[in-house]
């Protein structure tokens, strides 16, 4: 089941637990309930704290809990936690051995003051990057908190409770049989979400907070450099995001960062997460910036302003928010998204097993897109406004070589089409034969660009008519202090590498602008 290399690292990780766990399955005589007991099998092989114990006590089959021996602390997993969900696997079993969690205290401490009974279910992919954080979190949360119960549900496994929960996209979360959330979500969010107080008192903590020297506003790729370069000068430097990753969080694969040959989105927004806490910065997740206010005089404080009310302040600041997905702004989007309305074809993909879908833009990642779902679904319909596909060559030649593809070109989708509890197709325009029609489908996948997530720097900075910050090549915006990169600005070519190398730039240019407007030097205030 497990290659000689994953094996003797799962052995390494085995090492670390300090309380025996059993491994309890519930079983039928299925090719997966043999698949999966082979891996109970060989993890239990590999620690003398962990058994295997056949119970056939849940009616999901195949199924199994890690449980900690003589307790009630478990976590469950209907299916096979592979693919992404190796890692969620690995976690559990190390929590519920006894090995400390990473979170911080505090949440955990939330956690462990949460007053009530909650029964989560999750609905993942194994072929979704956002499903992890998820179901990692839940189940941490089930091991903190003897009122928390989690089972992680593999929905291409279960198909007939995802058509009857009407799970159109992953992760999905119900919560004492309600739905609870749909999308990626961390541990600090379910616990916001759960505990109403939260919010508040992380806002009340930020007010708190005295002037950065730095202050970055967005924690994707752009901010994570000039969070590093900014610190690495030894001056207070702040971070606040909505989640830290950005984008990156939704990307598949990587296969064109520079000496790293292939990564995924998640593994490298980890991976610039702890290198920014490396050197001590400031992170605030979770907040959204509403407002800036540029400083009244040279060398004052800017003030950024936040949704949830706080305000920060700082003498130069680094704008990396990125870019979001474009929506197509048509009827029936807004209602029936994560009803077969999705952006992400790895996630969702494996939940349109055999029905027929869409796929809207022709551009490198529609193309791409409608390849990888071909292979999963019963049949692509592929969407370009443009008269023909703009999307390279090669992934062309691909597309048009399938089976169950169809390519329409010249058109303008004008409504998406529902039943009320999910999608049922959608309406077009032929530009060219003005003719209006209709497909019947059961998801639409959006693939037509981004968008930056700038509107809340409308009448404070320039903006270029597409919406992005206008900057030198230095980073610098029309507001002295102020410094921008990544997606969010109209540097060209929108791609990680140029984000890391924009956002150290922006960085530089601050400290370059807190020597000349500082004085003394001395006055900058030294990193914590």
């Amino acid at each position: 089941m497990l290659d000689a290399a994953t094996t003797a690292q799962l052995k390494s990780y085995l090492e670390k637990i300090v309380m025996p766990i059993e491994l309890v399955a519930s079983l039928d005589d299925s090719p997966k309930s043999i698949e999966l007991l082979s891996l109970l099998d060989e993890t239990a092989a590999l620690s003398d704290s962990v058994t295997v114990r056949r119970a056939d006590d849940d009616a999901r089959r195949p199924s199994f809990a890690i449980t900690r021996t003589g307790t009630d602390v478990s976590v469950r997993f209907a299916g096979l936690p592979m693919g992404h969900e190796f890692t969620s696997y690995v976690l559990a079993l190390l929590q519920v051995g006894g090995h400390p969690s990473t979170a911080a205290l505090e949440t955990l401490q939330q956690v462990a003051g949460l007053d009530g009974d909650f029964h989560f279910e999750t609905y993942f992919s194994l072929t979704c990057q956002n499903c992890p954080d998820v179901v990692q979190a839940l189940n941490l949360m089930s091991v903190t908190n003897p009122r928390i119960t989690h089972t992680a549900i593999d929905g291409a496994l279960f198909q007939g409770e995802v058509d009857a929960r009407q799970v159109l996209a992953v992760p999905t979360v119900f919560l004492n049989g309600e739905l609870f959330e749909s999308g990626r979500m961390n541990l600090e969010q379910i616990v916001a979400k759960l505990d109403t107080g939260a919010a508040a008192k992380a806002a009340a903590r930020i007010a708190e907070k005295e002037p950065f020297d730095v202050l970055v506003v967005g924690g994707g790729p752009a901010g994570a450099a000039a969070a590093v370069y900014a610190a690495r000068k030894g001056i207070r430097t702040g971070v606040v995001a909505e989640r830290f990753g950005g984008q990156v969080l939704d990307t598949m694969a990587i296969e064109n960062f520079i000496s790293i040959t292939y990564t995924e989105g998640p593994k490298l927004a980890t991976a610039l997460e702890q290198h920014v806490l490396e050197y001590g910065v400031d992170i605030m997740n979770l907040q959204q910036a509403r407002r800036l206010v540029p400083a009244t005089e040279p060398g004052g404080l800017t003030t950024i302003e936040l949704e949830s009310g706080a305000t920060l302040r700082s003498k130069t600041v680094v704008i990396s928010t990125g870019a979001r997905w474009r929506n197509m702004n048509v009827p029936g989007e807004t209602e029936y998204r994560n009803k077969g309305v999705t952006y992400c074809p790895h996630c969702d993909g494996p939940l349109f097993k055999g029905k027929r879908v869409a796929v809207i833009g022709g551009g490198n990642s529609g193309v791409e897109a409608a390849i990888d779902l071909a292979g999963v679904v019963g049949h692509v319909t592929l969407i370009e406004f443009d008269g023909q596909l703009r999307a390279d060559e090669v992934l062309q030649r691909k597309l048009r070589s399938l089976p169950n593809v169809d390519i329409i070109v010249s058109a303008l989708t004008t409504e998406v089409l529902g039943d009320g509890a999910k999608v049922i197709g959608l309406t077009y325009n032929d530009r060219e034969a003005g003719s209006t029609h209709t497909v019947e489908l059961d998801g639409i996948f959006v693939q037509i660009g981004l968008l930056p997530n700038t509107e809340w720097l409308a009448g404070s900075i320039e903006l270029s008519p597409r919406g992005e910050v206008v900057i030198d090549d230095h980073g610098r915006t029309s507001v002295p202090g102020v410094f921008a990169a990544g997606d969010c600005t109209t540097v060209p070519f929108k791609q990680i590498v140029i984000s890391l190398g924009a956002g150290a730039t922006a960085a530089l240019s601050a400290f370059d602008h807190l020597i000349r407007t500082s004085a003394p030097a001395e006055d900058l205030v030294p990193a914590r």
